[in-house]
């Protein structure tokens, strides 16, 4: 079995380009919209492709039209996207956001598997990243092998015990400091991995998109700098 797991994608419909052709399953940990400029393909390219899918709290935000509660550096961005976003969905795929469930338990070739977006005691919004003891207590929490989570846009993979916590990083705006789109595979074992996509066309589209030239040029910012440019340095976005 060849899962294919994201997460993050932000409305960055490019950055999807960067997915291995073949797999067997694809999971996505959340956050499908809000900051980039193609979230209605996004949430199309999702349905028909994913086989899990969990709700993210970006994806909350827009289903439910509520403050998706990110840092301070990214409110601006968040508020003027948000309300993009929300112009350009059709009922239907705002519903299907708000639908999303918060954590999925799969079980495959006798490894078992716990999805969500950020961390079990708080799918949509608990900040916790790579090598944070917090995870002991977390994986307390579910019964697991694995635990699947997205949020922090920063790709780990770290033992806890016998389980695992892997997080794919973001495939829409990674913060790696690289402008590689960030995914996992699972084959047996799981597999961080990056790739180039399109980086071009989605500046060029978000220099389209109808906010304010200061939030044009912080999105950019992020995605140029891999989520460490001077103006986006050591920013959390959760």
């Amino acid at each position: 079995m060849r899962i294919a797991v994201i997460s993050d994608i932000h409305g960055n419909l490019e950055s999807l380009s960067a997915l291995p052709e073949s797999y067997d399953e694809l999971w996505v940990l959340g956050d499908l919209v809000n900051y980039g400029p193609d979230p209605g393909a996004v949430v199309d390219f999702v349905r028909s492709h994913a086989t899990i899918v969990v709700r993210g709290n970006h994806d909350h935000a827009v289903g439910f039209n509520e403050d998706p509660r990110c840092s301070p550096p990214y409110r601006e961005m968040a508020k003027e996207t948000m309300q993009f976003t929300r112009s350009l969905l059709s009922r239907d795929q705002i519903e299907y956001l708000a639908s999303l469930p918060l954590i999925v338990e799969r079980t495959v070739q006798d490894t078992r598997f716990v999805l969500c977006h950020a961390a079990p005691s708080d799918p949509l919004y608990k900040y916790v990243p790579a090598n944070s003891p917090q995870w002991t207590e977390e994986m307390k929490l579910v019964s697991a092998d694995v635990l699947l989570v997205g949020h922090t846009h920063t790709p780990f993979v770290q033992l806890v015990g016998r389980a695992q916590v892997v997080n794919p990083g973001s495939l829409g705006q990674p913060k790696t400091g690289s402008t590689k789109a960030c995914y996992a595979g699972w084959e047996k074992s799981a597999i961080l991995q990056s790739a180039e996509y399109n980086l071009a066309r989605t500046l060029s589209k978000i220099d389209r998109m109808p906010v304010s030239a200061q939030v044009k040029e912080d999105l950019k910012a992020v995605l140029l700098s891999g989520g460490r440019s001077t103006s986006s340095a050591s920013l959390i976005k959760i």
